[in-house]
């Protein structure tokens, strides 16, 4: 059964999709840009049976708040502010795309609070070529399309910290590149991977979306990195449901 919380920071609230064994070890999974935490479903419950997980929709996106200020560094700043209301002292952390660029960062800004991460395609902290921001849509969408530009400026010019702090991330780290078809350059997500002390890559020849395309190759490659010795889990704080 999948429980629906909300999670009330002082300036945005997040939204939490919960399953899975309540004393489970906790497993956090957060989304690509314009996603939401349902499009984790087709990867549950086989990516970790045994865990507690909980999906959040990062602001801006699906049932979470909508906000005056959207970045990378307040996206983190969400993530373990839930991780405090939840009372999750220490968490395996999966993110795709955005979502992982969310996770890099606070895995390495707090390395204690991060048991195992997983990285599928993320954008690597290194310099791109710019490109127009897309129009907003006519159809309605389910984010906030003001979080697009900010978020893509700071990745086309990300701050050189971020590539330096990935040598300080302590977790045994999993980094799941989409191979050639991908959009995102394969030697830089390499060059990512080579500056986290304990990574391992495996590519899935899936493209960008590789747990939406390829969910069977995805679960095989990341549950069993998943199904090792569990991580304490306290007590829920500070929700409604």
């Amino acid at each position: 059964m999948t429980d629906v919380r909300i999670v009330d920071l002082p300036d945005v609230a997040i939204a939490c999709r919960e399953s899975g064994p309540p004393d489970g070890p906790p497993l956090v999974l957060l989304h690509a840009l314009g996603e939401r935490a349902s499009d984790w479903d087709g990867v549950l419950p086989a990516l970790a049976p045994g865990h507690r997980v909980y999906a959040l929709d990062l602001r801006g996106h699906g049932d979470s708040g909508r906000a005056a200020v959207y970045s990378l560094e307040t996206m983190r700043d969400d993530v373990l502010a839930v991780f405090d209301a939840l009372g999750l002292d220490r968490v395996d952390l999966v993110g795709h795309s955005m979502g992982g660029a969310v996770a890099y960062l606070l895995a390495q800004a707090r390395p204690e609070r991060i048991g195992r991460l997983v990285l599928e395609e993320i954008p690597p902290p290194f310099p791109r070529p710019a490109s127009a921001v897309p129009d907003e849509p006519q159809e309605p969408v389910d984010f906030d399309w003001a979080v697009v530009r900010p978020l893509k400026a700071q990745l086309d010019a990300p701050d050189p910290a971020w590539r330096e702090g990935l040598r300080r991330i302590t977790a045994p780290t999993l980094v799941v590149a989409g191979g050639p078809t991908s959009h995102v350059p394969q030697e830089r997500i390499a060059d990512l991977a080579a500056l986290i002390p304990d990574c391992r890559t495996v590519t899935i020849d899936a493209g960008h979306l590789v747990h939406a395309a390829r969910p069977a190759e995805y679960v095989a490659a990341v549950a069993p990195f998943l199904a090792l010795p569990g991580r304490p889990q306290g007590a829920t704080a500070r929700v409604r449901s």
